[in-house]
């Protein structure tokens, strides 16, 4: 008989409250097959199940033992401070024979908002995140080696980050992987059409559902952005197909993932979105703190606030009490190369510190905001506004950045690999794909 099976596995990772995980098996298979699964952490055996395969699939929920300890929930849950990971093994069986085996790892936690906030495992996370738009020198948006994506992410932790906003650009799994396993969030946002066309719309869609397809089992993945700054929706408040379009990308993405917020067009003219990300490069740090810094100035802010020169939400959709972040901000250039660029410039070390350092403290005294986005983790091109240069050396010592970004009270943590075997373990090893 013809070996027809086929193994697809898939896993679902915000089912934290009910300390639940979801896997699927699916595809043509030969007949009384069963599929046995392991789930571990922290070296402990959380689950050993075996289920048989009816119809061709299987859907269960896995409930772990719960002794109602919050230490001992918490040691299970996925966060940028204990980023725990569960490991996955999985058996096709057809009586004693294995047909199939896949290693892998999955997680649990949640990701919401609630009110002006942003919950992590049901607890306010503040995010601090830096613009990424995934450059190397030499070889463009391709990374030099898989060691590069770490030491990217350990970088941003170590100037005091916990997450990043992958601009225009859909990462490799590879960084996902690492951002898994160092405990480091993500803003995946899809790169931008040029124009509003019949073949723009069908190919951004078909690409963005498969962004989905592909990345959706990454814990690190905590909101999706289909659209930036109005690009490719350029009349969006003026025509109605724009605006429908932008909605019905919002809910296609909600609709087929609705474990995570979805940022519907981010910087301005909202018009469905569960936060409210906004952009303003104001380099007048007074200014910012007058316009971001209490809840009392939420509504002059959406009736008169207009960074960009654009309306932060579009008219018939009004503010709606989302978390508002402010998703790009500093952009400020230090550099002496010819023709680089920024939206304020400076021209020393010092002055660049001491504006980076005035700017964060504008930004974190905000009651308003629910988290930041800096512009930008490293030089690009002819854009010299990172905090890195290209090649990746700091512009001023990293503790410094770290004691910026963080505020008083910070304990500064130093950028350290991961041993070379855990490397070599978890090399392929990617998480289940939904």
């Amino acid at each position: 008989m013809k070996d027809t099976r086929q193994l697809e596995i898939r896993s679902v990772v915000d089912q934290v409250h009910e300390e639940l995980l979801q896997r699927i098996v699916a595809g043509e298979l030969p007949p009384d097959v069963a599929l046995c699964v392991r789930l571990r952490a922290r070296g402990t055996t959380l689950a050993e199940d075996t289920y048989r395969v009816i119809n061709g699939e299987v859907r269960r929920r896995i409930a772990f033992s719960d002794p109602g300890i919050d230490d001992y929930r918490n040691e299970l849950l996925w966060s940028p401070t204990n980023p725990t990971l569960i490991e996955a093994e999985l058996e096709l069986r057809r009586g004693t024979d294995v047909l199939d085996r896949v290693r892998s790892y999955t997680a649990l936690r949640s990701v919401t908002v609630q009110g002006e906030r942003v919950l992590l495992n049901g607890r306010v996370q503040p995010l601090r995140m830096v613009l990424d738009q995934g450059y190397w020198p030499g070889c463009g948006m391709t990374a030099p080696d898989d060691r590069a994506y770490r030491t990217d992410i350990l970088l941003a932790k170590a100037m005091g980050f916990n997450g990043a906003r992958k601009h225009q650009k859909i990462e490799s799994p590879r960084y996902l992987h690492w951002a898994d396993r160092l405990g480091f969030l993500v803003w995946e946002e899809m790169p931008s059409a040029y124009r509003f066309t019949q073949d723009s719309i069908q190919r951004l869609t078909r690409e963005w559902t498969a962004v989905l397809d592909r990345d959706a089992s990454h814990p690190c993945i905590v909101a999706w952005v289909p659209f930036n700054e109005s690009w490719g929706v350029p009349d969006l408040p003026v025509i109605a197909a724009q605006r429908h379009y932008v909605q019905a990308l919002y809910h296609l993405t909600k609709t087929l993932d609705p474990t995570r917020p979805v940022i519907g067009n981010d910087g301005w003219e909202s018009t469905a979105t569960d936060i409210i990300g906004i952009h303003d490069y104001d380099g007048d740090t007074d200014r910012l703190a007058r316009r971001y810094g209490h809840l009392e100035s939420l509504p002059q802010l959406f009736r008169h606030g207009r960074p960009g020169g654009r309306t932060l939400t579009v008219e018939g959709h009004p503010f709606a009490g989302q978390p508002v972040m402010l998703s790009e901000f500093g952009g400020t250039a230090f550099s002496d190369r010819e023709g680089s660029w920024g939206y304020s410039r400076v021209l020393t070390a010092t002055e660049f510190a001491d504006h980076y350092r005035a700017l964060l403290e504008a930004v974190r005294s905000s009651e308003l905001l629910a988290g930041f986005c800096y512009t930008q983790f490293t030089d690009t091109f002819q854009e010299a506004n990172g905090l890195l240069h290209m090649d990746r050396t700091a512009k001023f010592p990293l503790e410094e950045i770290a004691a910026a970004t963080r505020g008083p009270g910070h304990t500064y943590s130093p950028v350290v690999d991961a041993p070379d075997d855990e490397e070599e373990e978890d090399e392929g090893a990617e998480p289940t794909t939904v």
